[in-house]
């Protein structure tokens, strides 16, 4: 099917659904004393129970299984900074994801505002009634600074764009690793892109932040944007706090130069920025069963059967109809199930880390063109939440 034919498709069914999103109630009311149950006089017990103990409105409202799903507008999708209200139909789309994979009550808040106090103090004055709150399609830096602060909300917030591709993807380097026969630890990896997603993958590969016990950390990581290798004498980095946040943990080499010359010798290539941008010539100058998770949508930084003809041994993209889709639906979902279900007031490394072993365990008999589950598998869903909800450690562990 063409896109043409889908974005016409696309179109009428939300003109026909208004909306793909509703509100269900979970009780019928048929009398008098079921409207006294659920509203007056007897919702009144209820209050007054989560007022002498605030923890059971976990127990007694919607709180333990709502989830926001907040955005500006500000970089939606790749169609960048779109606005409020255009950005509505995707963050409905991603509440029904939450519903389908994980049985969360997801509702979209699309917020008229890209100021970064005005988003934090929207999401903090709004925290009674949530158990989680996912942030999406929010431009860096903002999207890192808005996160940040709001680590000790006391109920997990996590952003998406960043995380759930960087455990997707980790999940899926573990098995092609596997297969290449390389470990982690021995791997040099380049990352084209240093946004929200390419920062967080690089995090996660070298486990910044992260307990050594459950962390296999990658040999190298080397990031490039668009003008090149970001490494300690660019003077252009001085005044960005995200690229200079990337220079001290990553490029231990000191390498300058361009993305043609971080790929030489790399073990794996992982892009989350533009298309076209990585020739056959870069794989063959790689080392030997080069890796490839080209994910810039909808056209990859090279087409998987360009990067199989120049060596490549296992390739990813994001896009659905090549193997090994690189899909955030394999993450979020379940790791906010995992994370309400242990009620965790936040999601932590050690915690997205056992996601992305749950999602290479996942694949029993990996070969290179499937490293990384289906993003169909409902299964997939359930199997990452139990791995995210035994990670989490109690407070008593940590005092």
């Amino acid at each position: 099917m063409s896109d043409a034919s889908i974005n016409e498709q696309s179109l009428a069914l939300h003109a026909k659904l208004k909306g793909k999103i509703s509100v269900e109630s979970k009780f019928e009311i048929n009398d008098k004393e079921g409207l006294s149950k659920v509203y007056t006089p007897g919702v009144a017990a209820v209050c007054t129970e989560i007022a002498n103990n605030p923890n059971r409105v976990y127990d007694l409202t919607i709180k333990g299984n709502t989830v926001a799903v907040v955005t500006d507008g500000s970089a939606v999708l790749g169609l960048g900074n779109i606005g409020p209200e255009a950005s509505l139909p995707v963050m409905e789309g991603k509440c029904m994801l939450f519903k389908k994979y994980a049985g969360i009550d997801a509702f979209p808040l699309c917020l008229n505002s890209q100021d970064t106090d005005t988003i934090v103090q929207t999401i903090e004055v709004l925290k009674p009634v949530l158990g989680g709150v996912n942030l999406e399609d929010i431009a860096a830096p903002r999207c890192f600074e808005i996160e940040e602060r709001l680590q000790d909300l006391g109920i997990p917030v996590f952003h998406d764009d960043q995380h759930g591709t960087a455990i997707v993807l980790l999940g899926a380097l573990i098995n092609a690793a596997k297969l290449a026969g390389k470990e982690m630890k021995d791997l040099k990896v380049v990352i084209n892109g240093a946004g929200a997603a390419g920062t967080a993958i690089a995090n996660l590969l070298l486990c910044v932040g992260q307990d050594p016990d459950v962390c296999e950390p990658v040999h190298d990581v080397v990031v490039c944007d668009s003008k090149g290798i970001i490494e300690r004498d660019r003077a252009d980095i001085v005044e960005n706090e995200t690229k200079k946040r990337i220079v001290k943990v990553t490029n231990r080499t000191g390498i300058s130069g361009t993305l043609q010359d971080a790929m030489k010798d790399a073990d794996v290539f992982i892009g989350v920025s533009v298309a076209g941008v990585v020739t056959q010539e870069m794989v063959k100058s790689m080392a030997k069963k080069p890796i490839i998770f080209a994910m810039a949508n909808p056209v990859p930084e090279i087409m998987p059967e360009d990067a199989k003809k120049a060596g490549a041994f296992v390739i990813g993209t994001g896009r659905s109809d090549f193997p090994n889709q690189v899909n955030n639906v394999l993450a979020f979902p379940g790791i906010f199930r995992g994370a309400l279900d242990a009620r965790s007031p936040r999601i932590t490394n050690r915690m997205k880390i056992a996601a992305s072993y749950a999602l290479a365990n996942y694949v029993q008999n990996p070969t290179p063109d499937h490293v990384i589950p289906s993003p169909l598998d409902e299964q997939v869903a359930i199997e990452v939440a139990k791995a995210v909800a035994a990670s989490v450690i109690a407070p008593e562990q940590t005092s």
